[in-house]
């Protein structure tokens, strides 16, 4: 079957029939094969990730990103004497608030325009007026906008403060370089439907072994049980606690092998950016503004302001739509938007298609 559209979205995105393909056949969550492709994806990651095995792990956890962001807040505070520092910029970073609103997690909440990248003069001087906190969550790709917050310069502040660190990276990592032994933080979190290219199912956590191990008990939820999932996958290895998703697994080793072949992070984050920067120039020239400073803007997803009062988002969704393409709604509270992903099985020549679309549709409405 013909795909009837490219997904210009930040994830789940477009992917290849290859990764598609890997996932034709049935599997056995005991089967010794099915074992050690999940082992080879946990030591693959870290690889991606620049994260030395012997300070990292990777822990596999069934559901979506969040479910990931939810086990490791709800597993890496402790119950008592702990609180939790967020960095919010946009709807992701407002999630982790509330996981911790949930969870009844102490928390203090420095929030930022959605326009604007987190600062860490500001984050260091809270650090200062707030000494009970003891852990630290930001998001890095901040897909409300496309921001991409400076993790590199904030890592080193919560070193000097002795905070925990726990990194939001969904759609960041595999599409552009990490390194995590030089942050040194103690989890990074993403999912298999990003920059990896797989598909929906699965989320995964690199997170430092000692700080992990430091963990036992802290969980509030049996099934998000970062620790214990951990547990199990060490003592069997390529064993998940509960029912993993199969088909998704071998969709994520078939991506990962796909994104070797690529050449690695760096080449497709040039790919990424090379999308970005044509959509970019490509849509102001044809009237729309940008809703954030370029100099902060990451090259997974862009926001557009409406071009006029009277412009209709669903009909403009529609005509892309019917022409191969979809793309999302805004989702800045206070400036009508729109927003297009430049990540997945999507090259220049795809956003060139996009943008000749988007000039007929202006001339129609002009």
């Amino acid at each position: 079957m013909k795909q009837p559209y490219l997904l210009l979205t930040p994830g789940p995105l477009s992917t290849t029939a290859s990764v598609k393909d890997a996932m034709q056949i049935d599997y056995c969550t005991w089967d010794s094969d099915y074992r050690q492709v999940t082992e080879t994806i946990r030591q693959q990651i870290l690889a991606m990730a620049q994260a030395d095995a012997e300070t990292y792990t990777t822990v596999l956890l069934q559901g979506s990103g969040s479910f990931g962001v939810e086990a490791t807040i709800g597993t890496a505070v402790p119950r008592t004497k702990a609180t939790l520092m967020i960095a919010i910029n946009g709807a992701y970073g407002q999630r982790i608030s509330q996981i911790a609103e949930y969870y009844g997690i102490p928390h203090v909440d420095v929030v930022f325009n959605e326009d604007e990248a987190v600062d860490p003069a500001r984050i260091e001087a809270t650090l200062t007026a707030h000494p009970e906190i003891t852990h630290f969550a930001t998001v890095h790709s901040e897909t409300t906008t496309g921001i991409l917050n400076p993790i590199e310069a904030l890592m080193p502040i919560m070193h000097a403060h002795g905070i925990v660190t726990i990194i939001d990276a969904m759609s960041s990592l595999g599409g552009v370089p990490i390194n995590v032994d030089e942050l040194d933080c103690d989890y990074l979190i993403s999912s298999a439907n990003k920059c990896v290219q797989g598909v929906p199912g699965f989320a995964f956590i690199i997170a430092k072994q000692a700080t992990l191990a430091q963990t036992v008990d802290n969980a509030r939820s049996l099934c998000l049980d970062l620790y214990d999932q951990w547990q199990a996958m060490t003592k069997q290895p390529g064993k998940w606690r509960f029912t993993s998703p199969t088909h998704v697994v071998h969709a994520f080793a078939q991506a990962l092998i796909e994104l070797q072949a690529e050449g690695g992070v760096t080449p497709r984050y040039e790919r990424y950016h090379a999308n970005q920067q044509l959509l970019s120039d490509g849509m102001q020239t044809l009237g729309f503004d940008l809703v954030i400073d370029p100099a902060i803007q990451g090259p997974i997803i862009t926001s557009f302001k409406y071009p006029n009062a009277d412009f209709d988002f669903a009909d403009f969704y529609q005509f892309i739509k019917q022409r191969g393409f979809v793309i999302y709604p805004g989702k800045v509270s206070n400036i009508p938007s729109f927003r297009i992903g430049t990540i997945g099985d999507v090259e220049p020549s795809d956003i060139q298609r996009l943008l000749t679309i988007i000039g007929d549709y202006q001339q129609l409405h002009q």
